[in-house]
């Protein structure tokens, strides 16, 4: 090692353990939610970093946990904006069972209703069509679309209450 490299390392290691809790207590107060690591990360930053004059390390220093504390706080508000939905809660083998027999006796329903009433149904709330699309699938106005789907509704309903009683 070379004789500035020795004398350096004393005086880095004065001003870690005279500056270290200040720095620490500043990024604290600007707000970080881990401020020793911020002021970690501000002396590994000024250990490989040459100084023109050394006098100036205390106020690089103090940028320095200005800046990366900034950071860490704009980083934490993006990631909470995109922070995943929860998942959903895990469901009973139960649930599941009573889920597919209803969906299996709700199917069942549909299949009685007779053909045009199902047609309405099934382009209405399976793939989402409009009154006038439906209709023009059918090949019906819209206003029969109204009375077809107002029919299979009620008769699914009366179908869907018989088989709970």
């Amino acid at each position: 090692m070379t004789e500035t490299a020795t004398m350096a390392q004393p005086a880095f290691a004065d001003l870690f353990a005279a500056q270290y809790h200040s720095l620490v207590r500043l990024a604290g107060l600007l707000g970080a939610d881990d401020p020793e690591d911020i002021a970690q990360e501000a002396f590994t930053r000024l250990h490989t970093r040459r100084l023109r004059d050394e006098g100036a390390a205390l106020a690089y220093l103090r940028s320095t946990v200005c800046n990366l504390t900034r950071n860490r706080l704009r980083h934490l508000s993006l990631v909470r904006l995109r922070r995943p939905d929860p998942p959903e809660p895990a469901r009973s083998s139960e649930h599941a069972v009573l889920a597919s027999e209803e969906h299996r006796e709700l199917l069942a329903a549909v299949d009685r209703l007779p053909r045009r009433q199902r047609e309405a149904l099934v382009l209405r709330y399976w793939l989402d069509l409009s009154e006038r699309e439906i209709a023009d699938a059918m090949g019906v106005s819209p206003g029969s679309v109204k009375t077809h789907a107002s029919r299979a509704l009620a008769a699914l309903g009366k179908a869907l209450k018989e088989e709970d009683a």
